[in-house]
Order: structure tokens, then C-alpha cells, then sequence
């Protein structure tokens, strides 16, 4: 009989040599800022952005937990991978739920032959409160795009954009456009002093080109887990920033040799007070880990009432308020690690060669793409009063 985790072990042992080298050079990166195009490519060329895709299609037909637990891994290699690949994500799954048959089938085996996608989004500047300034305009079939996106994450290294657009003053979609299109700018300007990477800039369309036929209009969307969904790849990214919190204390303590004449051991690894420390980051790192993965579950379950039949709306709200729940406690789980950390040690542990502040900026990065007070206050309201959660975010400037 085959136990659970064996097919996982399969799965994963295609990509743990990959993600082995990939954490080699993380520091480097990190270092240098030397975009990661060679990481992304290894994992295009190993198939893992088709890990959720049919096997007919081209991919590994992996399970949403499966996924997950590859992104955990991912992110304890280079946290900058994970969100990179997360806009990529978000489309292959959508797609693997569209009601379209040609369309699915024809996204899915663009990923299954290894197509990447990024995401153009998010506007900023005055704009009123959710209006979309990015138009599709429709010259006798001839679909043209204009407009400027920023936090365009992991478009640097993309085949194709999701472009969230509207075409006269109802519909909004995401119009999916060539990142070659002669129309479309690329602008590597992100300047946060975490997830330094994940080449999250502008994108600029004058005139890109799209077709009615790859445009996801929002009203064609049915009841859905998406927000959930993109929500825990952060917490997978952050769990991975946990593991390799943990990975790189021990690696520290275990080389030094040096002690404190206040010390408590012969050695820094023969110290029970730093003995404690990195057994509570490992029970930090867990407890992270296996919060996100509770809360994939109910991704798994709804998946499952679909292949029986029809979804309840209580499984979407159930899903979405325990991804609310999982932010809240992962995101200050791993921040906690990741500030525990520098307890192993002394001044060399903040040199900058080792890059060990790199967890930190990381995880405050990511805590901070959906902010955390948010989610409690509407977990907190679903709690009292029994409110619905949110199923769309909209950012701009209340008039």
C-alpha cells in the first residue's frame, strides 16, 4: 500500500536538486541584486510551473497541496521564487476551473509547454477608490490595451502579462498579453528593501495587443477561492523563510567556535541558552508551516465537493476567513523567527556577507502586501456578527 506522503516524495524529488541549487547562489543574489532569470528558467525547463496542469496536458497533475508544500520548499531556497511564480499560479489555477472547455484547454497546454505569466495589476496615484484607468479599446476586432501598472511581480521573467483592464465603464478582466508585444514596457524599478528579486515594477501598455478570446472577463468568474488562494502563496513563501531561518542559525552556530566568558557552554552549539533559541525557531518554523497547510485543506476540500457536484457558498467563506487566520498568526510567527534569530550570536552575525537580515526584510515584505490589521479586524467582524469575508480588495482615494 502506498503511503500519502510517497507520491509527494516522487513529485518533489524532480525539483529538490533543482531548488538545492537554486538556494547555492540565493545569497549571492541577494548580494549583488542579480535578478533571478537562471533560477526561473531551471524550474520552466523541469516543468514546474505545470506541476497543477493535467497530465494530458503537459504537467504533473499534482494535487493543491502538493503545490503548496513544493512552494514551501521553494521559498526555504530563495523567497523570492515563490512570489515570483505567484501571479502563475493564480492564472493556472483559474484556468483549471474555467467553465470555457477552448480556453482551458488552450491556457493549460501554453503552461503544460512551459509558458511562464506574470501580472500588471495595481494602479497607484489619485485615482478614486477602485476605478481602473487601464482601458481595452476594440478598433473592428483589433483589441489594444493603455495604461500603467505597478508591483508588476515576477513580469521580467514572464511569457505572458495578466493585465487587469476594463473596456468602456462595466467590464473588467485580466487580458492576457505577449510580454514581447511591442506595446508593453517592463521598467525593473522596484525599490523595496525586501523581496529585492521578484522584479515587482512598472509595466507600461501604449497600444499592446490582446485577444477577446484571452480576456477573463470578471463577470464570466464563478464563486471561487482565488483571494484565498493567493493569500497562502505568500504564507507558503513565509514558511519557507521560516525553514531556512532555522536552516541557516543551525549553519551559523554549528561553525563557531568562539564563546562568551558569560557564556553557558564550551562551544556555541554546547550552549543550552542558544540550544533553546534555535529549538524555539524550529518550533516557530512548524508551527508556521503546518498553519498554512491547515488552511490549504480547505482549498483541498472544496476541490473535492467539486468533483462530487456543487460548492457550498459556507466552504468559500469558511476557506477565505481561515486564510485571514492563517496571515494573522504565520505573518507574526516568522517575524518573530526571524528576529530570534540574531540571538545565536554575536556582532558577526549581522555581517553582511552572511545576508541573515534578508529573512527578516523578506518576511516584513510580505506581511505587508495584505496588511495584517485588516484581516483582523475582519476576521474579528465575522466572529462577532457573523459578517461575510471580503472577496475582492480594491485600493485608491475615497472622494
Amino acid at each position: 500500500m502506498t503511503r500519502p506522503d510517497e507520491s509527494y516524495e516522487r513529485l518533489a524529488g524532480r525539483f529538490r536538486p533543482i531548488f538545492a541549487k537554486i538556494a547555492e547562489r540565493a545569497v549571492t543574489r541577494e548580494l549583488d541584486r542579480e535578478l533571478a532569470h537562471e533560477a526561473v528558467g531551471q524550474l520552466r525547463d523541469a516543468g514546474f510551473g505545470a506541476v497543477r496542469v493535467p497530465v494530458q496536458y503537459g504537467g504533473s497533475g499534482a494535487s493543491i497541496t502538493d503545490l503548496f508544500r513544493l512552494l514551501v520548499e521553494l521559498g526555504e531556497a530563495d523567497s523570492n521564487l515563490p512570489q515570483i511564480l505567484r501571479a502563475h499560479f493564480g492564472i493556472t489555477e483559474e484556468r483549471l476551473h474555467d467553465t470555457d472547455p477552448a480556453r482551458r484547454e488552450r491556457w493549460l497546454r501554453r503552461i503544460g509547454e512551459g509558458a511562464v505569466i506574470g501580472n500588471a495589476v495595481t494602479e497607484t496615484g489619485g485615482g478614486a477608490l477602485g476605478a481602473l484607468a487601464t482601458t481595452i479599446t476594440d478598433d473592428d476586432g483589433d483589441w489594444r490595451i493603455t495604461g500603467a501598472k505597478h508591483y508588476s511581480t515576477g513580469s521580467l521573467y514572464a511569457d505572458w502579462i495578466a493585465v487587469l483592464a476594463r473596456r468602456g465603464d462595466d467590464e473588467q478582466g485580466f487580458a492576457m498579453v505577449r510580454a514581447d508585444d511591442p506595446g508593453l514596457s517592463l521598467v525593473d524599478d522596484w525599490d523595496g528593501f525586501g523581496q529585492r528579486l521578484t522584479a515587482s515594477g512598472t509595466t507600461l501598455l501604449n497600444g499592446a495587443a490582446t485577444l477577446p478570446e484571452d480576456v477573463f472577463w470578471y463577470a464570466d468568474r464563478g464563486p471561487n477561492y482565488m483571494i484565498a488562494f493567493y493569500q497562502l502563496v505568500h504564507l507558503a513563501t513565509l514558511s519557507g523563510i521560516a525553514r531556512a531561518i532555522v536552516r541557516d542559525a543551525a549553519a551559523y552556530v554549528r561553525a563557531r567556535r568562539r564563546v562568551f566568558s558569560h557564556g553557558s557552554g564550551d562551544t556555541p552549539a554546547g550552549d543550552p541558552l542558544v540550544q533553546q533559541v534555535v529549538g524555539r525557531l524550529s518550533g516557530l518554523s512548524f508551527a508556521a508551516e503546518a498553519t498554512t497547510l491547515a488552511a490549504v485543506a480547505r482549498l483541498e476540500h472544496i476541490n473535492r465537493l467539486r468533483a462530487d457536484g456543487e460548492v457550498p457558498q459556507t466552504a468559500y467563506d469558511d476557506a477565505e476567513i481561515t486564510a485571514s487566520r492563517a496571515y494573522i498568526t504565520v505573518a507574526d510567527t516568522v517575524l518573530r523567527a526571524a528576529n530570534l534569530l540574531f540571538e545565536t550570536g554575536g556582532a558577526s552575525v549581522v555581517r553582511r556577507s552572511e545576508a541573515l537580515d534578508r529573512h527578516w526584510r523578506n518576511a516584513r515584505t510580505l506581511a505587508v502586501h495584505n496588511p495584517v490589521i485588516y484581516k483582523e479586524r475582519a476576521v474579528g467582524d465575522h466572529v462577532l456578527n457573523g459578517a461575510a469575508p471580503g472577496y475582492s480588495w480594491i485600493v485608491g482615494v475615497k472622494h
